[in-house]
């Protein structure tokens, strides 16, 4: 099953998050599909960049979006179909 959710990246104590498409099998920071946004929660702006496009490619295709990313998109008025 593939998932839109998030994997970490940065260093310690200043977390960066990559929004991924990958398979629920592998692990949270590990190989994916494909990159469709970042999130940098030490900035003002929630989402620095995302493809909302990609996103919805996906989510046609089957993917799931994770409790995370769906808030994230909501909170920045997001609709993907």
């Amino acid at each position: 099953m593939i998932k839109i959710r998030l994997a970490r990246g940065g260093r310690s104590k200043k977390p960066v998050y990559s929004i991924v498409a990958a398979d629920s099998r592998f692990p949270r920071d590990g190989r994916y599909l494909e990159r469709l946004g970042q999130y940098d929660p030490n900035r003002e702006e929630l989402l620095t960049q995302v493809n909302a496009e990609g996103i919805g490619k996906w989510v046609a295709k089957g993917a799931i979006l994770s409790d995370t990313v769906r808030s994230l998109l909501k909170a920045q008025k997001i609709e993907i179909q």
